[in-house]
């Protein structure tokens, strides 16, 4: 799987949001500026999230941007989703939509459980959790494994 530079800058962004959620509104070029995300990018992305409902927008001098909801309750997968489309494709196709022959007929299957997964995790840890360094047990444990950055 590969996360692109728009969902990586989106999370940021939340993290961001969720971060200062008690400070009121935060300007687009201070989150720009606090996460190094190119400022002109990073308006499109926020634009995605408005229209995708994880952040509303206030104009003014105390305008700026905020979560639409608290982040406990946007997951991670909920921003990639919003700014990129589906977590897990194959040629831009989803899973279910696949149909394979011969000996790649059981590739199918593993398509579905790498987007079962990826799935499961993503949906499972919060704008919240990542904010505040408490990642869900299962997901603290993967990171543990010496091999995960490792290639074999």
């Amino acid at each position: 799987m590969r996360v692109s530079a728009r969902a990586d800058y989106a999370v940021r962004a939340a993290l961001q949001l969720a971060a200062h959620r008690d400070a009121g509104p935060l300007k687009a070029e201070a989150i720009a500026e606090a996460q190094e995300i190119p400022h002109k990018f990073l308006e499109g992305i926020l634009n995605d999230m408005r229209r995708g409902g994880l952040v509303t927008s206030q104009r003014g001098g105390r305008g700026g941007y905020r979560l639409a909801r608290a982040a406990e309750a946007i997951s991670i997968a909920d921003v990639i989703r919003v700014v990129d489309g589906p977590l897990v494709s194959v040629r831009g196709v989803r899973p279910p939509e696949l149909g394979y022959t011969g000996p790649a007929e059981s590739l199918l299957p593993l398509w579905i459980a790498l987007r079962a997964n990826v799935r499961q995790i993503l949906d499972g840890v919060s704008l919240a959790d990542v904010a505040s360094g408490a990642l869900p047990p299962g997901v603290a444990e993967l990171c543990r494994d010496e091999t995960a950055w490792t290639n074999p």
